[in-house]
């Protein structure tokens, strides 16, 4: 499964390296961070990784594959 997940504001380089396996874009003073997710753990992992560091997820959504 692909999904997109939007975080306010521009991540620094070090924040984005604790995201190895989701690429990024930054737009409109939000981090779109993609990529393929394996499975719902990896899923609440990585939103558990954001909630760790303080980032606001704006939205998160599946991607066609």
């Amino acid at each position: 499964m692909r999904y997109e997940i939007r975080v306010d504001g521009q991540m620094s380089e070090t924040l984005i390296k604790v995201f190895p396996e989701l690429d990024h874009v930054v737009m409109s003073g939000q981090t779109v961070l993609f990529g393929h997710i394996v499975d719902e753990a990896h899923l609440y992992g990585l939103l558990a990784r954001c909630q760790s560091l303080g980032l606001r997820v704006l939205e998160m959504r599946q991607m066609p594959d």
